[in-house]
């Protein structure tokens, strides 16, 4: 789990950072976002104005006036009573349409920002995240910039534009006394309101934790569906996805205890406010010192303060948690990755397809060398086989030539281009490979090929398809070529997914091509006959071949044999037996573990 997630959950103060990384994704649609804001003026002027015209209305049919006036005047003031009701309604309204857009635009550019970043992170990122809990951080982080967004522009700012506005009101209509009232109470009920939701933000934040700890958990266990039963785990698995919970339960319900020692502290504020203003007003009425229009005005004021008011409350509890979301989310998009960037974006040229490993060295940890002083080299067009034990080192190599990772010392060079010097997309571009594991996307058959190079012709899948020896196979299948595969591929045998692995590299036609144990999951007649494809494919290609069945590649041009991240040897297959060294010993103890197999059967 990440750092964040393991850090004690203090009352920490507003990152108003983020707002600065916000603006400009606000600012695409200026236009919008101006007319929005007239409108939002627009509407507060209309609100503002609905008490003044409930005050003359109940001042008119409150005196003694001629006939007509009695009906005119006082049905005019409900008609524009009405106007500016529906007013302050469209105007609001408007203002939200046009600003929708302006968020929706913005959180769509961050999310694709932030899926472009996670994609450009190293392989060491993508081995150490949890998938659940990161997808909930994306998805809540974007959802916060809405939020905070809409009730940012459009209610904490108008409110306290308005607050202010009422105050000046009823200070030069009414004296200090009104004002002094409202203006108490709301600072009162702001400071409370801060403070508390500042101490229920570890809460709030403590359920998110939980949240993201019990989903990666659930996502977890299910895309190991197959290891939890072969262990027969499923009671085990719903008790620790059940401690995940009970933790989401207990910090949901000090969430909600939270909430409504808040909500009670606001509550109680807008009462005694209310109340007191009421209690002036109705005072004064009685003493002829207001009219009952006055009377009436200064209770909407009141309502039309303490509502908003009240639903600010609420508004600074969102923006709160949202900010939290927003900066787990910029958290991400601040991690960088430990590869090198190259200084420009220099394309790879492969003319020739030669492969040089000159004395590299890797290591994850300094005390733990993986690669010591590897140096051979592949030259344009031939197979070179590496070999050895498990853990040895082959893979590694791999991940070295795709720049998963960074050599820790020595270079890896292409046609003498330094791989480190290069754009990564041109390299990968000219690489293909075929995975030990083999993992495929929950699509078809067909659109699992076509991935190896998605702008293909149906035409091109489909030789790809009979290269790979698949045809039989996809026919065999009730939905042929729309076959879906389930997630991780799940629904293939090793075998099919490694075949249909080979056909997508087949596909994309690279100079250059990697197979990392390519044909382990096969037995023995479709290896024969996929080794066959894989050299007619290979026949002008470079092609680097890890191996753990070394009767697949005697035929390699060079065969480097590994140990404990060395070089022990170098040579064809002939040379290396005559040597009897290290190959000579895998060779045998191989052939005798295939005689025995075959005597068994």
């Amino acid at each position: 789990m990440s750092s964040r997630h393991n850090k004690n959950f203090n009352d920490e103060p507003i990152n108003w950072k983020i707002y600065q990384q916000l603006w400009p994704y606000l600012l695409e649609f200026k236009q919008r976002v101006a007319l929005a804001l007239l409108c939002l003026i627009a509407a507060k002027v209309a609100s503002i104005g609905l008490p003044f015209v409930l005050k003359h209305t109940v001042d008119q049919l409150n005196t003694k006036t001629p006939q007509s006036e009695l009906i005119l005047v006082p049905f005019a003031l409900v008609a524009a009573y009405g106007l500016l009701r529906l007013s302050n309604v469209l105007f609001g309204e408007i203002r939200d349409t046009l600003f929708g857009r302006v968020t929706e635009r913005a959180m769509r550019r961050l999310g694709l920002r932030v899926f472009e970043h996670l994609h450009a992170l190293d392989l060491d990122f993508h081995l150490n995240r949890q998938t659940g809990g990161l997808s909930r951080d994306m998805e809540r982080g974007t959802s916060g910039i809405s939020f905070l967004m809409r009730f940012l522009v459009f209610n904490i700012v108008p409110t306290l534009f308005e607050i202010v506005v009422v105050i000046g009101v009823l200070f030069y209509n009414y004296g200090i006394s009104f004002a002094l009232i409202i203006f108490t109470s709301v600072v009162a009920y702001i400071i409370f309101s801060v403070k508390a939701t500042d101490w229920r933000t570890q809460y709030v934040r403590q359920a998110n934790q939980a949240d993201s700890s019990s989903n990666s958990r659930a996502i977890d266990s299910l895309l190991n569906y197959e290891t939890v039963k072969y262990f027969n785990n499923e009671t085990y698995e719903a008790q620790r996805y059940d401690n995940e919970l009970a933790k989401w339960e207990l910090a949901r319900r000090k969430n909600r205890l939270s909430l409504f020692a808040l909500n009670g502290g606001q509550a109680t504020i807008i009462a005694l406010a209310m109340t007191s203003m009421m209690a002036l007003a109705a005072y004064q009425v009685a003493h002829g010192q207001m009219t009952i229009g006055d009377f009436v005005l200064i209770n909407a004021f009141t309502m039309q303060i303490f509502m908003p008011l009240n639903f600010l409350g609420f508004v600074y509890r969102e923006i709160r948690s949202s900010l939290a979301n927003i900066e787990n989310l910029f958290n991400l998009l601040a991690k960088h990755s430990s590869l090198t960037a190259p200084v420009d974006k220099t394309e790879l040229q492969v003319h020739r397809g030669k492969i040089e490993f000159k004395q590299i060295g890797f290591y994850y940890r300094a005390d733990r060398p993986i690669l010591q002083n590897v140096s051979f080299v592949i030259e344009p067009g031939q197979k070179v086989a590496v070999v050895g034990e498990s853990g040895a080192g082959k893979s590694t190599l791999v991940k070295l030539l795709f720049r998963f990772y960074d050599v820790t010392q020595g270079e890896i060079l292409i046609d003498g281009q330094n791989i480190q010097l290069v754009d990564p997309h041109s390299l990968r571009r000219v690489i293909g490979i075929v995975p030990q594991d083999t993992v495929l996307f929950n699509d078809s058959i067909f659109e699992n090929i076509r991935y190896g190079r998605p702008q293909a012709s149906n035409e091109e899948v489909q030789q790809a398809i009979e290269l790979a020896h698949l045809q039989d196979f996809i026919k065999s299948l009730p939905d042929g070529h729309n076959t879906q595969v389930g997630e991780r591929g799940l629904k293939l045998s090793g075998g099919e997914k490694q075949r249909v692995a080979i056909a997508r590299t087949i596909l994309k036609k690279p100079p250059i091509m990697v197979f990392d144990e390519a044909t382990s999951s096969l037995d023995s007649q479709s290896e024969q006959a996929i080794l066959n494809a894989l050299r007619e494919i290979a026949q002008g290609h470079t092609s680097l071949v890890i191996a753990h069945r070394l009767s697949t590649i005697i035929d390699a041009d060079k065969i480097v044999v590994m140990g404990q991240g060395q070089i022990l040897e170098q040579g064809t297959h002939a040379q290396l037996l005559t040597q009897n060294g290290a190959y000579a010993t895998l060779w045998h103890t191989q052939q005798r573990s295939r005689s025995q197999d075959i005597n068994n059967g």
